[in-house]
């Protein structure tokens, strides 16, 4: 493979405080060629190891994540900025291995056709082969059941690229695999730089490619592996809607979609970034979310205990900053009293309060740009037409919620939204019992349940004829 080969150093500033957190090399050429040909030489043992092997040692893996849960949380805490008291994503991890265990044999066993007297047909899902998954930053450990777990127990080997902000992850998930018993070659971590991991694609390395992250970074992905038939799953960035009918439980709706905006400082791809209400309720709506607003404090994610700490990075908040500003000079109004956004500045540059904006609509890029940061964005609507419509106007298609206390009009309602996954009287959740993924520029493919599980293999058909009349 044509790759760089000189050893190239990364830092990860934290956006804590703007420390060099830790520093890193990139694989040169010869550590990725070993890493690739250690996968390739644990393929077949692995495909052959029997499910319940290969589910065993995943269900330890998790355990092993567990047992690490504390310097998980304060690697995330410092490298993404997460307060340390919500940083420990391990139980989500291991439950997606869990039901992965549950679910495996009857997802992967034989499907039926239909047979004649000697002839029998049937299908069997198959292990598609080497995997490359790359990861986001913003859940880097919880993300490792969908890029990794999941792989693996369909009797894929994986080589695992986390995001530069957050490799310390990487490591440790590779360390608890082995101590978990997993075979040498089975699960393997390289950093790897933009252009390496795009010509390892193009190379044609991989039989499949699963990527969580931006859409450029999904373009990028897509682009590199074009020609080489290798399958390509996506899941990328999102611009999520919600819609608040006039029959909504105010009281209900206001604290979730607070949630839904705020948690991770509004850095999840199906965080709520869009919030339509009716007109007949807008003004008690928004003075229920601003009083719910205040309770998100900010503040520093290591000393302190707050609800928001700061975005991954400065140049994030700034950009966050400048879009809000931006929205006010269009006409948009800012709700939230300065003292949280003097502290917010106190604190350091990555460090966003946040915020409530109301009179915005579609001509501003704050409702049509993701914004991954902690802003509600309000726009009164006359009615579900005009909800509807403005909810599907976007390049986005991820989540999206409607809340209203009549359950089959609004359960119409959502067959009319384009999205990925919709979601009455809730938002902002990657249900592991559901497939995941988008539409439109939020993605392609799907993850969790049966549908995740079913795409990291292939159907091999089989016609077996009993006897030659």
């Amino acid at each position: 493979m044509n790759l760089r080969t000189e050893i190239r150093s990364f830092p990860v500033t934290s956006p804590v405080d703007g420390s060099i957190y830790v520093r890193r090399n990139y694989a040169d050429a010869a550590a990725i060629d070993a890493a690739v040909a250690r996968a390739r030489a644990a393929l077949k043992p692995w495909q052959a190891t029997p499910l319940t092997e290969r589910l065993a040692i995943l269900l330890r893996f998790g355990e092993e994540m567990k047992a690490r849960a504390s310097q998980l949380a304060e690697m995330v805490a410092w490298q993404i900025g997460r307060p340390l008291w919500q940083a420990d994503e391990t139980p989500r991890l291991a439950l997606i291995g869990e039901l992965l265990a549950d679910g495996a044999a009857e997802s992967l066993a034989d499907v039926p056709y239909p047979s004649e007297e000697n002839i029998r047909r049937y299908a069997r899902p198959i292990p598609g082969g080497l995997h490359l998954s790359i990861c986001a930053w913003n859940y880097p450990t919880a993300m490792l059941g969908y890029l990794v777990t999941a792989p693996l127990a369909a009797g894929n080997v994986v080589i695992f690229k986390h995001s530069p902000q957050t490799p310390l992850i990487a490591e440790v998930a590779e360390e608890a695999f082995r101590a978990a018993g997993g075979p040498d070659g089975v699960f393997q971590s390289l950093h790897l730089d933009h252009a390496d991991a795009e010509r390892l694609i193009a190379s044609g390395t991989f039989n499949a490619v699963n990527f969580i992250g931006s859409v450029n970074g999904g373009r990028r992905v897509h682009a590199a592996a074009a020609g080489t038939f290798t399958q390509v799953h996506l899941e990328l960035g999102g611009k999520d809607p919600t819609y608040v009918r006039a029959d909504a439980d105010l009281d209900a709706a206001v604290a979730q979609i607070a949630e839904g905006t705020y948690s991770n400082a509004g850095q999840s791809c199906c965080s709520v970034e869009r919030i339509y209400v009716d007109r007949r309720v807008h003004d008690r709506f928004v003075d229920a979310l601003v009083a719910e607003t205040a309770k998100w404090t900010i503040g520093h994610p290591i000393e302190e205990k707050p609800m928001v700490g700061p975005l991954v990075r400065a140049t994030a908040a700034e950009t966050i900053r400048g879009l809000s500003e931006q929205a006010v000079r269009a006409g948009a109004r800012r709700l939230m009293p300065d003292t949280a956004t003097q502290k917010a500045a106190g604190l350091g540059a990555a460090y966003v309060a946040p915020d409530v904006l109301v009179d915005v609509d579609h001509s501003m890029p704050i409702m049509r740009d993701e914004l991954f940061g902690p802003v509600a964005c309000v726009q009164a609507v006359d009615g579900d037409e005009q909800a509807i419509g403005l909810m599907n106007d976007s390049d986005y298609g991820l989540s999206a919620s409607i809340w209203t206390q009549d359950i089959d009009h609004g359960t119409a309602l959502l067959d009319k939204v384009e999205a990925g996954t919709v979601y009455l009287n809730r938002c902002d959740h990657a249900d592991l019992y559901l497939p995941w993924g988008g539409i439109k520029n939020s993605g392609m493919g799907r993850t969790n349940g049966r549908s995740g599980l079913i795409e990291a293999t292939a159907a091999k058909s089989y016609h077996v004829r009993s006897k030659i009349v």
